[in-house]
């Protein structure tokens, strides 16, 4: 159950120009020095993140904040009830793993580890809208896309469907980033759900452990810049 993307702690310099030997002028023969380029890896926040079920129009249940209880997120139909989970993921960008705010961003990958699926054969098309809950507490009108308005949205390449349990599906989120660099966003928020179009009923679970091996199963946002 191995990350698509290799995780490792802080911040990994990926490409550093070196410098030629200077000629009388001081120039460098070697051409102009390349950006330092790096790779960091950030973790969801377990406090902040959560899903929302819509229960009846206008009708909201939040769930927020990892614990011994709850250890998974949902996004999509339950078959079972007919309502809709949205899940919310927070990634500080701030501290020591975060992404400077001149940073300028090369790439970025978001991953989460599906538990589980109902019914055991569905599959769903996931979008995944860069959002931004500040302060970082939802509430329930968080789900409405109307009054939370998305930011800016990417789809998962293929539908999430039962051959992804127990695997990471990886998102390219790299126009999302941009987007909350360029907004000086101090949290980078998605709101997870299934992709708009007729309803599916089909529902997927997100790994969200608080458990020891959380650095191994929790949802991560990898990003490279410069």
């Amino acid at each position: 159950m191995a990350r698509s993307l290799a995780l490792t702690v802080g911040l990994a310099t990926a490409f550093l120009g070196l410098s030629g030997c200077g000629g009388g002028d001081g120039g460098n023969p070697n051409g102009p020095q390349q950006p330092q380029q790096v790779l960091t890896h950030i973790l969801s926040d377990p406090q902040f993140d959560g899903d929302i079920e819509q229960t009846a129009p206008g009708a909201y249940t939040v769930t927020q904040g990892m614990s011994a209880n709850v250890q998974t997120t949902f996004a999509g139909i339950d078959p079972n009830a007919g309502t809709e989970f949205r899940t919310f993921l927070d990634f500080p960008l701030t501290g020591p793993n975060g992404v400077p705010s001149r940073a300028v961003i090369d790439s970025a990958f978001l991953e989460f580890l599906v538990d589980n699926i109902e019914p055991p054969n569905g599959q769903v098309p996931i979008r995944v809208e860069l959002v931004s809950f500040q302060p970082p507490n939802l509430i329930g009108t968080d789900f409405d896309r109307n009054i939370q308005p998305s930011l800016g949205a990417v789809i998962v390449s293929g539908d999430v469907n039962p051959q992804d349990i127990g695997h990471f599906v990886s998102v390219d989120v790299t126009p999302l980033m941009v987007q909350a660099q360029q907004l000086g966003l101090v949290d980078f928020q998605v709101r997870v759900m299934e992709d708009l179009g007729p309803a599916i009923e089909t529902l997927i679970e997100i790994d969200d452990s608080t458990a020891s091996d959380r650095s191994q199963r929790a949802p991560l946002l990898t990003v490279t810049y410069h």
